[in-house]
């Protein structure tokens, strides 16, 4: 009788334990998905900005036709999400093939990037990706641009100059890293562009558009180097 009391007791007992068993993990599961619903709602948004220069482009201009002064300010918005926004100021020229141009204006850009990996003790440090719309808004001057003459002989004709706007979609690819523990940072980035909409003087598609870049093709690449100082 003793054994058989045993028995059940024993049976009863691993019971319990199963069942508790099961409870614990259950509940600890459910502790888990809460701490991580808290902790990717735990970001609140703060006025915060960093504000870069190019430095990159400012000093090869110094050697350089194209003079580029650009700059960037950025926001965090989420845990991974940060809006940024640039201005800048571009004069270049284009001599090639035959043509004598030069252009010069303000250009904008506004956007955002998310970042697709952190350092985990800092996670302003990373590799992110993004995009922008941009918009240049710039004064053009064509000295030369050759045309065929009677007997196929080459001249070329001149224009006034004149006001234009240009508009693109710029991705974004790039890399952030605070230096020390100093509220400066080092950004860069590379960015693949593609011209959308652009203004023309008497159907000539533009040489030089500021911002954008020298190129009569619709698709273009740059790249900068900021040092960027974290308020």
């Amino acid at each position: 009788m003793n054994k058989i009391k045993h028995h059940y007791l024993m049976k009863a007992k691993s019971i319990f334990i199963f069942g508790f068993s099961i409870f614990s993990v259950a509940g600890f599961a459910q502790k888990n998905d809460i701490a991580k619903k808290q902790d990717s709602a735990k970001y609140r948004y703060k006025p915060n900005f960093i504000i870069g220069v190019d430095v990159l482009n400012l000093g090869t201009g110094l050697f350089s036709d194209r003079k580029l002064f650009q700059g960037f300010i950025s926001s965090r918005i989420s845990r991974r999400v940060h809006a940024v926004a640039d201005l800048g100021y571009d004069k270049n020229i284009y001599q090639k093939n035959g043509y004598d141009a030069k252009a010069d204006g303000l250009f904008i850009k506004v956007g955002g990037f998310y970042m697709l990996a952190s350092d985990p003790e800092n996670d302003m440090n990373g590799f992110y990706a993004g995009a922008k719309l941009a918009g240049s808004f710039y004064s053009q001057e064509y000295m030369a641009i050759p045309v065929k003459g009677l007997n196929s002989q080459g001249i070329t004709v001149s224009f006034d100059p004149s006001t234009q706007s240009s508009y693109w979609v710029e991705g974004l690819l790039g890399a952030r890293i605070q230096l020390f523990e100093s509220p400066f940072f080092i950004d860069v980035n590379l960015q693949p562009r593609y011209l959308a909409y652009t203004t023309k003087q008497d159907e000539i598609t533009p040489m030089i558009i500021p911002g954008f870049g020298r190129s009569s093709g619709s698709f273009s690449m740059g790249f900068s180097w900021n040092i960027a100082y974290r308020f």
